[in-house]
């Protein structure tokens, strides 16, 4: 067994080097800091606190009850709401808690964002139209009959007077918002009274742009008349992978407390809850400075890849208002590949994004394991301490391998020697201490 053991530790260590090395672009990840992974790695992790702060199933909880109360508090604070449970254990399970509120189990009715076109497949039938088995989260364990909202793909973006006749159409119980390919705010306060015309509830997926909304950038889902929105914590928001739910109507916060607990959860990750105080902490310490630098980066990569031969799309409206940032590679298929042959050349250069259906992909017979575009995010390589001169120099890295076909392992030398100087976690506190001083943990 100590064989293994070492195997594992080798294999561990073999992938923290790789990262150490590495350019990371993948728009649904971050990275956490040191006082994050203190809190991470307490007892809170072999412990069990079923139900709510005061309500629990379980002794021995007095101080868990202080995290999660503290951590509720700051949530509050952070995206200025009235109610925050952060009990749910991902994204998609607080997207289930909303789905359990709003909707009727086995005949319930939701829009959504197009899947091809950036929605996440936690808000998607089990079958398409024509029958194709895909397992959506909200088909497979809800039931629900999905219909698409309008997309405007020049604008990247939901088109709110198709979407407005298609809400009045199709009866909705729910009206989601938000999605994986998320480039700018989506109309809610367009679309709101329309969804209210016809007795729907309005939530909102923030899992990719939490922390650029509670941040005060991007848009503000819930004054703009959201009813719900749902987001997990480890994206734009740099904290453990947890989730959270978030509401302004008090009429709504009993229904949704129950649709968590004990509907989907029974003990809920303690030592995620913990490790999410403390980034919340960060983040109203360090929140604004870091995502407008999160969201330049992005602008700036997409204008230097643009200038290096590369289609990012919506050059028109400056390319994105979020960390995200969407390529069109057809142009390249013919002598490299496409996304899925992109990505996997980048990789090997040690840089780390992922491939990305285009809107019009299926239309043109493109699958999602080799599709038209990437997509980038530069949450991590802010938080790294990168700005706008460090993304023309990844661009730079970006030409040499698409536009100039270098050979990857030649350029992976380059990444890593252009790493060297990115290895600290900034926009955190640097002492841990600081991180429980700012919580008036002792």
């Amino acid at each position: 067994m100590s064989e293994k053991l070492n195997e594992i530790r080798k294999i561990l260590e073999k992938h923290s080097e790789m990262l150490q090395n590495a350019i990371p672009l993948i728009a649904s990840e971050n990275i956490t800091s040191p006082a994050v992974d203190e809190a991470c790695a307490s007892d809170f992790s072999h412990r069990y606190a079923e139900g709510w702060v005061g309500e629990r199933v379980y002794a021995g909880t007095e101080y868990i009850d202080k995290i999660e109360t503290i951590c509720m508090e700051l949530a509050r604070q952070y995206f200025d709401c009235v109610h925050a449970d952060v009990r749910p254990i991902s994204g998609v399970v607080a997207n289930l808690a909303m789905y359990n509120a709003f909707t009727s189990r086995n005949n319930g009715k939701m829009l959504i964002m197009p899947i091809p076109k950036g929605g996440h497949i936690s808000h998607a039938p089990k079958y398409t139209k024509s029958g194709r088995a895909i397992y959506g989260t909200a088909g497979t364990v809800r039931g629900l009959e999905i219909e698409y909202m309008a997309f405007d793909n020049d604008e990247m973006n939901i088109d709110p007077e198709e979407t407005a006749k298609i809400i009045r159409e199709f009866e909705p119980e729910l009206v989601l918002f938000g999605g994986s390919v998320f480039l700018f705010p989506h109309p809610v306060k367009e679309l709101v009274d329309v969804a209210k015309e016809v007795g729907a509830s309005v939530g909102y997926d923030a899992a990719h742009v939490a922390g650029l909304i509670g941040s005060g950038y991007f848009q503000d889902p819930l004054k703009e008349g959201a009813d719900c929105m749902t987001m997990s914590t480890h994206k734009t928001l740099p904290g453990p992978q947890h989730g959270a739910i978030t509401t302004d109507k008090e009429d709504l916060v009993e229904d949704l407390k129950s649709n968590t607990f004990p509907a989907l959860l029974s003990n809920h990750h303690l030592h995620n809850v913990a490790g999410l105080a403390v980034a919340l902490t960060e983040m109203l310490e360090f929140g604004k400075k870091y995502h407008k630098q999160v969201i330049e980066n992005a602008k700036a990569l997409g204008q230097a890849l643009n200038e290096r031969g590369m289609n990012v799309l919506c050059e028109h409206k400056g390319f994105t208002e979020s960390h995200q940032i969407v390529l069109d590679i057809v142009n390249f298929k013919d002598s490299i590949g496409l996304g899925g042959d992109i990505e996997r050349i980048l990789e090997k250069a040690n840089i780390i994004i992922n491939r990305n259906l285009l809107p019009w992909d299926i239309k043109e017979g493109r699958h999602y394991m080799n599709p038209g575009g990437l997509r980038l995010g530069t949450s991590e390589v802010t938080r790294l301490g990168m700005g706008k001169s460090e993304m023309e120099a990844i661009a730079d890295f970006f030409e040499q391998l698409i536009v100039q076909e270098k050979d990857p392992l030649l350029v992976k030398d380059e990444v890593a020697e252009f790493r060297k100087q990115y290895q600290s976690i900034k926009y955190c506190f640097q002492d841990s201490n600081k991180a429980y001083e700012y919580l008036k943990f002792y």
